[in-house]
């Protein structure tokens, strides 16, 4: 009795000199997904651990608050080490481990340092050109702006040069060749003010508070994934803390104010929970203290997502899980100044956008080692612009364009996973997703009268079967193959896409990969549905029997963890793409060069001839968090051409040529308690120029809008983007109560580099200008957690 009560004193009073926090999670079974028994779970450096109970779950009572690396083994399973776990005081970590049996007998197998996890990708398919990432990187990085798309551009291969919009450009490929994908379903893009066929835009609408870690890939995808040549997002929601209710408040320039509140369903405490989060935009009062986001334009917008887990059932287990916003915005030509990012002075532009998703996820396990997974989700966007110009002929403002477009999604994804043996792993599905459509674009601009550019009101059917499969040969040799099926009712376009990854453990810290994979994508819907007027007053509707774009990807991988918490890769590629959009006559067009704007170029009796070729070598050299700092530096070295009909090749407008970010972080605990920290990141990127097709002085002068010279397509190219991102930030850790807060001041472009954003026609001055990118900016988030 006296020793328990020595005990429960000792606990007491270290409790009371180290604030300590909640880590708690479930551990699966990689291949299979079912809950393990037994998993030893260690905080590293200390002596504290536990292990899984029946249902594979864990708790840790009393870590440290600070960045933590846990690690989990079982006899039988490869172990797994999860460096830079953030403990805060004011919430509770979740962290959810698969692992990977072994294929030794007990007799054989020996004893391995467990291998950090971090950056590996979650889906057991993938092969080369993969990784994944979490919540805490894209707030952790310098001149991130809460965005999962913009914390990409720091990956290998990827660059974004355009500081008003989050459009990446992934090995040379158009942003339009990116999928987003969340809960196992595609959804539309996940940005406020987009409009049909872009995958970017200025802001993102996911709340990062929501997500946890995803996968995220740049070529040679697994076989389950379709329709995308160029890069998959792969998002995951977290689940709400099914023990206890948690609340979050946020303030970011970007982001705007938020609010999240999380919890259990059900006072019984199941295993249900919820979790909901609203954001409301704060550019207009950042706008009002002097900050400038590109235009002096207003912009407004909101956004809401959810995700409710209900408790496992003889049925399975069910989720309801979605998201929406709107924005809103109004360019008044008065108001603005020539170097506007996003509107000229000589117009007033009117433009609004809402986005909604909603699913239903259901997971039911069939025999020991097999699941079946399927979701039901429905999609809508819409957005409506008007713009009204202004000529020195007329005394009033003329109206000239006027478009509006509503677009649904019905979609229903499928799948059973079977783990057939310790070796062999089956995943075989399809993905049908009904896409409506309903959109009118008429302008007068430059013409006699009003034309209609777009009238569209119907549906279509994209249907995507596919079935792939892992064979582990060896503790060091495993095969990924599988196929992808593609078929699409609007025109009967269709594909068969075989899918390979071949991976060679060399050792423990070595890993060779070889992959490919042939992808198909649709065209962008803008290019589908333009249309001509022809002189009898009909309409030539030449681009509705366009196939696929396609292309094949070939990949050459090394992964290496040099020294504890050191990880280099490298990967060297090569992409031909085929059948890409151009002109029927000769020319230098072709559809790889759009997708990074708002609209599409307006070309009718495009043919499926176009090829293209990217091909580059990419290096990663990462330092895990741990001493109290982290490093990245990633570095790419590329070329990106294309063909058009004319056969002649040229640069493609994506081609930077080379790509180089510079990441490092450092903290410094505060007080003699060390629960308070001091974090200071700085972020370097550069890129080179991006070639572009210049203006037509003389033929923009006589129509009266901007021309481009289509004899000289890519034949300018502009500056090197450079700049430069310093971050300040304090993670504070109450001593009283479960609280946490975070403040950080964001300087993006410190140093009020001038990168060329475009050169343009300007219609008043007669002349082509020179639009700058955003100069310095300094954004801030404080966030609070209880």
């Amino acid at each position: 009795m006296a020793t328990l009560a020595i005990g429960m004193l000792t606990t007491i009073c270290l409790q009371a000199q180290q604030t300590t926090q909640t880590v708690k999670g479930t551990v699966l079974d990689k291949a299979s997904e079912k809950p393990l028994s037994g998993v030893s779970v260690m905080v590293t450096g200390l002596s504290m651990g536990v292990t899984t109970d029946s249902t594979g779950n864990y708790t840790l009572v009393n870590v440290p608050v600070g960045r933590q690396r846990i690690s989990f083994t079982s006899i039988g399973y490869k172990p797994v080490s999860i460096p830079e776990v953030l403990v805060t005081i004011g919430k509770q970590v979740i962290l959810d481990v698969s692992l990977e049996e072994s294929i030794r007998t007990l007799n054989e197998v020996s004893v391995t340092a467990p291998k950090a996890r971090k950056g590996m990708a979650l889906n057991e398919f993938a092969g080369s050109s993969s990784r994944s990432f979490s919540m805490d990187e894209v707030t952790r990085y310098a001149g991130g702006r809460n965005d999962p798309a913009r914390l990409a551009s720091n990956f290998a291969g990827v660059s974004s040069t355009n500081d008003s919009r989050n459009d990446i450009v992934v090995r040379g490929n158009s942003p339009t060749a990116v999928l987003w994908r969340m809960e196992g379903v595609p959804i539309p893009n996940p940005n406020h003010f987009t409009t049909l066929g872009t995958t970017g835009g200025p802001v993102s609408a996911l709340n990062t508070n929501a997500l946890k870690n995803s996968d995220f890939y740049t070529g040679a995808f697994p076989a389950e994934y379709g329709n995308a040549s160029g890069a998959v997002f792969d998002l995951s929601l977290r689940s709400g803390n099914k023990d206890k209710v948690e609340k979050t408040l946020q303030l970011n320039m970007f982001s705007g104010l938020e609010a999240m509140i999380e919890g259990p369903l059900s006072k019984k405490k199941n295993g249900s929970s919820f979790l909901v989060g609203y954001r409301y935009s704060f550019a207009q009062l950042g706008q009002q203290v002097g900050l400038k986001f590109g235009t002096e334009a207003v912009p407004k917008y909101q956004d809401l997502i959810f995700n409710i887990n209900f408790a496992n059932s003889k049925l399975g287990k069910f989720g309801i899980f979605g998201m929406g916003g709107t924005s809103n915005i109004d360019f008044i030509g008065a108001d603005l100044d020539s170097a506007d990012l996003f509107a000229n002075k000589d117009e007033d532009t009117y433009f609004k956008s809402r986005i909604g998703v909603v699913g239903l996820k259901h997971t039911i396990d069939v025999g020991r080692n097999s699941y079946i997974r399927s979701v039901l989700s429905y999609s809508y966007t819409g957005n409506e612009g008007q713009i009204y110009k202004y000529y020195d002929s007329l005394a009033e403002r003329q109206y000239v364009m006027n478009q509006e477009t509503k677009n649904t999604g019905l979609r229903f994804s499928t799948y059973i996973n079977s783990k057939l043996s310790t070796r062999f792993t089956m995943r075989g599905g399809f993905l049908a997703e009904q896409n409506g459509l309903n959109t009118f674009l008429e302008t007068r601009e430059n013409r006699p009268g009003w034309e209609v550019l777009r009238d569209y009101d119907g549906a279509s059917w994209l249907l995507q079967p596919y079935v792939q499969g892992k064979y582990r040969f060896t503790e060091k040799l495993s095969l990924n193959a599988g196929v992808h099926g593609m078929f699409y009712t609007f025109n009967d376009a269709s594909s068969i896409e075989p899918r390979a990854s071949l991976s060679y453990a060399i050792d423990n810290t070595k890993t060779v990969t070889v992959s490919y994979g042939l992808h198909s994508q649709l065209q962008p819907a803008p290019v589908y549905l333009y249309q001509e007027k022809l002189p009898n007053g009909t309409y030539d509707q030449g681009n509705r029997d366009l196939g696929f774009t396609k292309a094949h990807h070939y990949i050459l991988g090394y992964d290496w963890s040099f020294a504890k918490d050191w990880r280099l890769k490298a990967e060297a590629y090569y992409q031909h793409i085929f059948d890409a959009p151009v002109e029927g006559m000769a020319s230098g067009f072709s559809i790889l060069n759009s997708g990074a704007d708002f609209t599409f170029p307006e070309k009718i009796n495009l043919v499926n001839n176009g090829t293209g070729s990217n091909r580059g070598v990419e290096l990663t050299i990462e330092k895990f968090f741990s001493k109290g700092y982290y490093l990245l530096t990633t570095a790419s070295v590329f070329d990106s051409k294309y063909k058009g009909s004319d056969g002649l090749e040229r640069n493609s407008t994506f081609n930077n040529r080379s790509v180089l970010n510079v990441l490092a972080g450092k903290e410094w605990k505060m007080g003699s308690s060390g629960r308070n920290v001091f974090t200071v990141d700085i972020k370097m990127a550069y890129s080179g120029g991006r070639y572009y097709t210049p203006v037509d002085l003389v033929a923009s002068a006589r129509a009266g809008t901007e021309k481009l010279d289509e004899t000289r397509y890519n034949a300018e190219r502009f500056p090197d983007y450079l700049r430069l991102d310093t971050r300040f930030g304090f993670r504070l850790n109450s001593s009283k109560r479960r609280l946490s807060q975070t403040i950080y001041l964001d300087l993006q472009n410190v140093t009020n580099r001038d990168n060329v954003f475009v050169r343009r026609y300007n219609q008043v001055r007669k002349e082509v200008g020179t639009v700058n990118q955003i100069g310095f900016f300094p954004d801030i988030m404080y966030k609070i957690q209880w």
